[in-house]
């Protein structure tokens, strides 16, 4: 098992859009080999923070999971200009090395 942690910030003013596309991503999902769950969580000092944090049989599910054409469908972020700086992912357990993003 391994938990990726999503770490995104937020455009002022763009926060339903990232969450309505979030709640996509969570759909597509669905089904999805090697997925076991996700939630999201934002930053109660800092509204534009969001972590996503996403649980995986495997960091290789997750890796093919991204680069599928399935994500690129609803993980619309570049076009919606709804992110003010690029996303970071640290990865937790499994036999990956462990991320330092906090």
């Amino acid at each position: 098992m391994v938990t990726i942690g999503m770490n995104y910030k937020v455009i002022k003013g763009k926060e339903e859009t990232f969450e309505n596309a979030f709640n996509k991503v969570v759909k597509a999902m669905q089904g999805i080999e090697g997925h076991t769950r996700s939630h999201m969580f934002r930053d109660v000092n800092d509204s534009q923070h969001y972590l996503i944090m996403s649980q995986w049989s495997k960091k290789a599910a997750f890796d093919a999971f991204v680069a599928s054409e399935t994500f690129r469908n609803v993980a619309n972020w570049g076009k919606e200009e709804i992110l003010s700086d690029r996303p970071h992912h640290d990865i937790y357990g499994g036999d990956e090395p462990v991320g330092s993003g906090f």
